[in-house]
C-alpha cells in the first residue's frame, strides 16, 4: 500500500501494520468526536510515526499512485473535523 502524507511525501507500508493503523485512525476519530485536541494530536502523531518508522519513503520524483492520502502532521482539530469522520481516513 502506498500512503501519501501531504507536505511530507509517499511511503510504501507493509501489510503487517494495517491493523495498528486502523486502531490509531479510530482513536483519532473518537478524539475528534469528543472534541479532545490532546487525544487527537497523540493518536495522529502516533499514526504518522508508525508510517515513518515502518514505511519505505519513496523518492520525490516517484510517480506511484497513492492508495491512501493523509492530511499533514500539523492538521488542527478544527480541520480534522471534516477529514476524520464516520469510518475515518483508512478504509477497511
Amino acid at each position: 500500500m502506498i500512503v501519501r502524507i501531504f507536505s511530507d511525501g509517499q511511503y510504501r507500508i507493509p501489510d503487517g501494520i494495517h491493523t495498528r493503523l486502523h486502531e490509531l485512525d479510530d482513536k483519532a476519530v473518537a478524539a475528534v468526536d469528543e472534541n479532545d485536541p490532546e487525544a487527537f494530536r497523540s493518536a495522529y502523531e502516533t499514526l504518522l510515526a508508525l508510517i515513518h518508522d515502518n514505511g519505505e519513503r519513496l523518492p520525490d520524483d516517484a510517480l506511484e499512485p497513492s492508495d491512501l492520502m493523509l492530511p499533514p502532521a500539523d492538521i488542527s482539530l478544527e480541520e480534522a473535523r471534516s477529514e476524520f469522520t464516520g469510518e475515518g481516513l483508512i478504509p477497511d
